[in-house]
């Protein structure tokens, strides 16, 4: 026996690089050899191990709605996605980083306590003058503004940091136009103060809007808004409507009618879409955080000229929720007697969810 033990770790010794642990015994080795050599035993091993990957799969698959039904918050975390900044390592001070020259950082306090990150992009022609000029230049440069736009962005982006670089260009390509582009993050994104919330997004919006209004010398401003901020801008010019203050024009990039149908449309709720109880699991609990973004109820209080831009294959704001938000908009008897046109841009331009600026045909429908 003491031989046949001292032969066997002679053997294991020479080829564990090939059969595995020196530190198993006999009886393990023999039955790991049969398993390796017989086609059935190893079969029934791999079947195994697929049933325990499948219920652990089942098993995560249950347990996420029932956490984010218990705590609600994490829904929350998941429409605004205010966390994710990608790059993470941006220097949101430095618009410069990101290819705009002719931009200014500075903060605003839309209320006590509370500070938001804005950039000031001026137009274009403008650039040489804008060169080591300080925030006084900048903000009495509105005075003498031609039009400008409030661009408010969706969720996971920003106008700063996790969107900088696609959010750069469309200023450059406004800027060229001759606008002035004001953006900000609303607290919780960025380098902003606070968390955020509905009405906390509207009431920042609210508040750089009438900031921007009273340095523009009437001059033409209009609200832009991408993805969710477009229910950002639908709340901002309801309530200027309803004070009988419209903007000049509302321009829509990728717009959904309400949350509820975005966030059953979004590609990240596929796998539960006919869970039975998924409106109780996750839409009421996005209710129930007082998120709404009801665009196809605002459409109804809006007095003013509103333009939907929408990409046929955008893949997280879905076509037809865009078409459907512009049909609401044509029946509003609010809006009778304003323009309200809707740009599709076909497939096979791929503009998708984030692209529509590389459009050729943006300054002329923007001047249209």
């Amino acid at each position: 026996m003491e031989k046949t033990g001292s032969l066997y770790h002679c053997w294991f010794q020479r080829y564990r690089p090939i059969y595995g642990p020196a530190d198993i015994s006999v009886s393990e080795l023999l039955k790991y050899l049969c398993l390796m050599f017989n086609p059935v035993l190893r079969r029934r091993s791999v079947w195994w191990r697929l049933r325990r990957l499948f219920l652990a799969l089942m098993l995560l698959y249950v347990f996420i709605p029932v956490i984010v039904k218990l705590c609600p918050s994490i829904q929350a975390k998941l429409v605004f996605l205010n966390f994710v900044r990608v790059p993470y390592f941006i220097d949101l001070k430095r618009p410069l980083d990101q290819g705009l020259n002719h931009t200014h950082n500075f903060y605003l306090e839309p209320e006590p306590g509370v500070r938001v990150g804005v950039w000031h992009t001026v137009p274009a022609h403008m650039w040489r003058d804008a060169q080591n000029k300080d925030g006084h230049w900048f903000e009495s440069s509105l005075g003498s503004a031609q039009s400008a736009i409030l661009y408010l962005h969706g969720n996971a982006g920003t106008s700063l940091p996790a969107g900088a670089a696609l959010t750069a260009v469309l200023f450059q390509v406004l800027s060229a136009l001759g606008f002035h582009v004001i953006a900000f993050d609303y607290r919780g994104w960025g380098d902003s103060d606070g968390s955020p919330s509905e009405l906390s997004m509207t009431s920042d919006a609210l508040f750089i809007y009438h900031w921007l209004k009273v340095r523009l010398n009437k001059a033409p401003l209009y609200v832009w808004g991408h993805s969710l901020g477009t229910g950002v801008a639908t709340n901002v010019v309801r309530r200027l409507c309803d004070r009988d203050s419209p903007p000049d024009a509302l321009i829509l990039e990728s717009p959904f009618t309400n949350i509820r149908e975005e966030a059953k449309s979004h590609p990240f709720s596929m796998v539960y879409r006919f869970l039975p109880g998924f409106d109780w699991f996750f839409l009421d609990t996005i209710s129930a955080n007082d998120i709404y973004f009801a665009s196809d109820d605002n459409v109804n209080h809006i007095s003013c000229p509103v333009l939907i831009l929408h990409a046929e294959d955008d893949a997280v704001v879905p076509f037809h929720l865009g078409k459907k938000l512009y049909h609401a908009a044509s029946r509003s008897q609010s809006l009778s007697g304003h323009k309200v046109q809707f740009v599709p841009f076909d497939s096979s331009l791929s503009y998708k969810h984030k692209f529509i600026y590389r459009s050729p045909e943006l300054a002329h429908i923007l001047r249209y």
